[in-house]
């Protein structure tokens, strides 16, 4: 939602710093627009835009993700400093898995189905829920084989990546039975995405309600990881639910 936005490395530490203060508890960072149809962008290009700002933020007392699925960001972000990696392509490569065995890094195994050019062409499932498991379960298992621990995996069922709205939906109702059956946390990707347009009517740049919204849904079908654009309100929203829900304030 924010391509483009802190493309340069005084904008994007200033909006790092400004989340840190807003509660935030992993800075995700990407330098590619995983976008329906957003063109590919060369390998140079991503390193350029996204190993610097790793760099900056090593030391900013906060976790940082990179979100990538290109094996040489992924080693080089390792070496720069990065805690977890979070791949789209859910570590289809035998070049990005061995990658990652060799580090102690967090990794966020996503599920996509068929291409970021092609995947909201007519997206089909005959079970979206467990399909999504069935594939999830694939790829972690094949992780675990190259020699990464079971305890270093979390997974996201891709909302968005290849799915209809009733797809989405039906993923958000099962986040726990998604956890349940796999025995790893999920993390929740649904901020600003198309879904909350096509429930509300609503443009990106107005759908902050919708996405507060998902974010506690997700949340109340027992997601562990939320990514969010808007930190701080979903920080608040999250303190007033969990203090109702848990009588626990974060």
């Amino acid at each position: 939602s924010d391509g483009g936005k802190f493309q340069s490395l005084d904008h994007a530490i200033t909006h790092a710093e400004q989340m840190i203060e807003d509660g935030v508890d992993i800075i995700d960072i990407g330098g590619e627009s995983s976008r329906p149809g957003a063109t590919p962008l060369p390998l140079d290009e991503e390193l350029k835009r996204v190993i610097p700002l790793i760099y900056a933020l090593r030391d900013c007392g906060k976790p940082i993700s990179i979100d990538t699925y290109k094996p040489e960001v992924m080693r080089e972000a390792i070496i720069a400093g990065a805690d977890m990696i979070n791949d789209i392509r859910g570590f289809d490569s035998a070049e990005a898995r061995a990658v990652v065995a060799d580090s102690d890094v967090g990794l966020c195994v996503m599920h996509m189905q068929k291409s970021q050019e092609t995947m909201q062409e007519q997206p089909r499932y005959q079970n979206v829920t467990q399909e999504v498991i069935a594939f999830l379960r694939e790829r972690c298992d094949q992780l675990v084989v190259a020699g990464v621990e079971k305890n270093h995996l979390s997974i996201d069922p891709g909302f968005g990546f290849g799915k209809t709205l009733e797809h989405n939906i039906e993923l958000l109702q099962n986040i726990g039975l998604i956890q349940e059956e796999l025995g790893l946390p999920v993390l929740a990707g649904i901020s600003r995405k198309t879904m909350i347009g096509s429930l509300t009517g609503k443009p990106v740049e107005r759908r902050m309600a919708g996405s507060l919204a998902a974010a506690l849904a997700a949340m109340a079908q027992g997601a562990r990881i939320l990514r969010v654009h808007d930190v701080a309100e979903t920080v608040d929203a999250i303190r007033v639910w969990q203090a109702v829900n848990t009588s626990k304030v974060m």
